[in-house]
């Protein structure tokens, strides 16, 4: 008897009901681009504490800052883009509200993915010798190569394997089973995520069937295998307000509110906070249309 893929699709509060505080979660996207932002305003809204978080940052790290989740933050930047230091990350930065922090070269932050992926304690390389990244880094260690170069030995960075309790994603389709594909101009590293996590949680536009996932892209774009995935959640708009192109780019008048009140007085942010996050991923959603709507006026 031939059996079936089972069925993986799961509501946002279901991924984060799955999560426990003290675990290590990435997340996935680049900065503003491609984040899934459905599920880190799930996070924020939470009871989770005591986080370590993995990210190529944007609001995703500002958000869940500010929400003082956050015990120790591994990241290579934190930016907005157009706005180029997130606000709210430069916020507990100055104050110093996330007790740890691990800034690594963007090359490292990619090993130390690449090492938990092949299940390595480390992978080698040479970015960071020579840089402060090791100095504010001291417990990262160099190895030295059992092999010779022209009677030479060389010196490389052990870049520490970055190995994710959790990993949350966000792609443009999906089907039921967790087969993924991405549509936009850069897959940012998302499988890499996937594979060095315990346990997967993908969040996309639109659920399809399987074979819908080939029909108008090629198979190329199949980012991510069922293997990999625990969980899907179907979240239209779910990446707003960062971009999930071809589906929408970012949404900049919003982002540039966000970032207002984010860099404003705690009134601001509370009534920011009132006014989008308060509620469900459905009010947020409404929220934004109201927003826009009055700004249009």
């Amino acid at each position: 008897m031939t059996r079936k893929p089972r069925d993986k699709r799961m509501s946002i509060d279901e991924v984060i009901g799955s999560l426990e505080s003290g675990m290590t979660i990435g997340i996935g996207g680049w900065g503003p681009r491609r984040k899934p932002m459905a599920l880190v305003r799930a996070l924020y809204r939470s009871d989770l504490t005591d986080l370590t978080i993995v990210s190529w940052g944007g609001a995703d790290v500002g958000l869940l800052a500010r929400a003082g989740k956050i015990r120790r933050l591994v990241y290579a930047f934190v930016s907005l883009d157009s706005i180029p230091l997130e606000p709210n990350f430069q916020r507990a930065r100055q104050s110093k509200a996330i007790p740890e922090i691990v800034e690594l070269d963007e090359g490292m932050f990619q090993t130390g993915l690449r090492a938990a992926a092949q299940r390595l304690p480390f992978l080698p390389m040479r970015a960071g010798l020579g840089s402060d990244v090791l100095v504010n880094n001291p417990w990262i260690r160099t190895v030295t190569s059992p092999y010779t170069t022209d009677g030479a030995v060389e010196e490389l960075v052990a870049v520490p394997a970055l190995e994710l309790d959790a990993a949350l994603v966000h792609l443009n389709r999906a089907d039921e089973h967790g087969n993924a594909s991405y549509l936009g101009p850069d897959p940012y590293f998302d499988d890499l995520f996937a594979m060095a996590a315990e346990k997967t949680y993908l969040s996309v536009e639109q659920v399809v069937d399987t074979a819908g996932l080939t029909v108008d892209s090629p198979v190329q774009r199949l980012l991510v295998s069922r293997m990999l995935v625990d969980g899907v959640v179907e979240t239209p708009n779910g990446a707003h307000f960062t971009t999930c192109t071809p589906d929408y780019e970012r949404d900049e008048r919003f982002q540039k509110a966000y970032a207002a009140a984010a860099g404003g007085s705690d009134e601001d942010w509370q009534a920011f906070h009132d006014r989008f996050l308060a509620g469900d991923e459905a009010s947020y959603q409404e929220a934004v249309r109201a927003f826009h709507e009055e700004a249009d006026r």
